[in-house]
């Protein structure tokens, strides 16, 4: 069965730094374009970051652009999505999510989500 699992939330101060993984199984995620989604309380989930499982390219949010970093590593089937200069607006549950296209991972028409990691940011 294919599953990915997300981990690596947790609390952090303003201006500090995470780095979130997920690992896929269960199916071959090397022709799915993977990406990262999050979910404050009280809002809709949205579009964080997105990479091409084979080829590279990677997209972002405007709200993490400069800041957040989507990588793989296609030998451990696991994507990260490094953190940096975190602030109290990016308070959410972060989700790993696969679909058969960046396009379609950057308009939510994912076919596999994780479970979700919560990141808190405090002021």
């Amino acid at each position: 069965q294919e599953q990915l699992v997300d981990s690596g939330g947790g609390l952090v101060q303003a201006g500090g730094s995470l780095r979130l993984s997920c690992a896929a199984s269960g199916r071959t995620f090397s022709n799915y374009a993977m990406g990262w989604f999050r979910q404050a309380p009280g809002k809709e989930r949205e579009f964080v970051a997105a990479i091409y499982w084979s080829g590279g390219s990677t997209y972002y949010a405007d709200s993490v652009k400069g800041r957040f970093t989507i990588s793989r590593v296609n030998a451990k089937n696991t994507i990260y999505l490094q953190m940096n200069s975190l602030k109290p607006e990016d308070t959410a549950v972060y989700y790993c999510a696969a679909a058969s296209t960046v396009f379609a991972v950057t308009r939510g028409s994912v076919q596999v989500w994780g479970q979700g990691t919560l990141v808190t940011v405090s002021s």
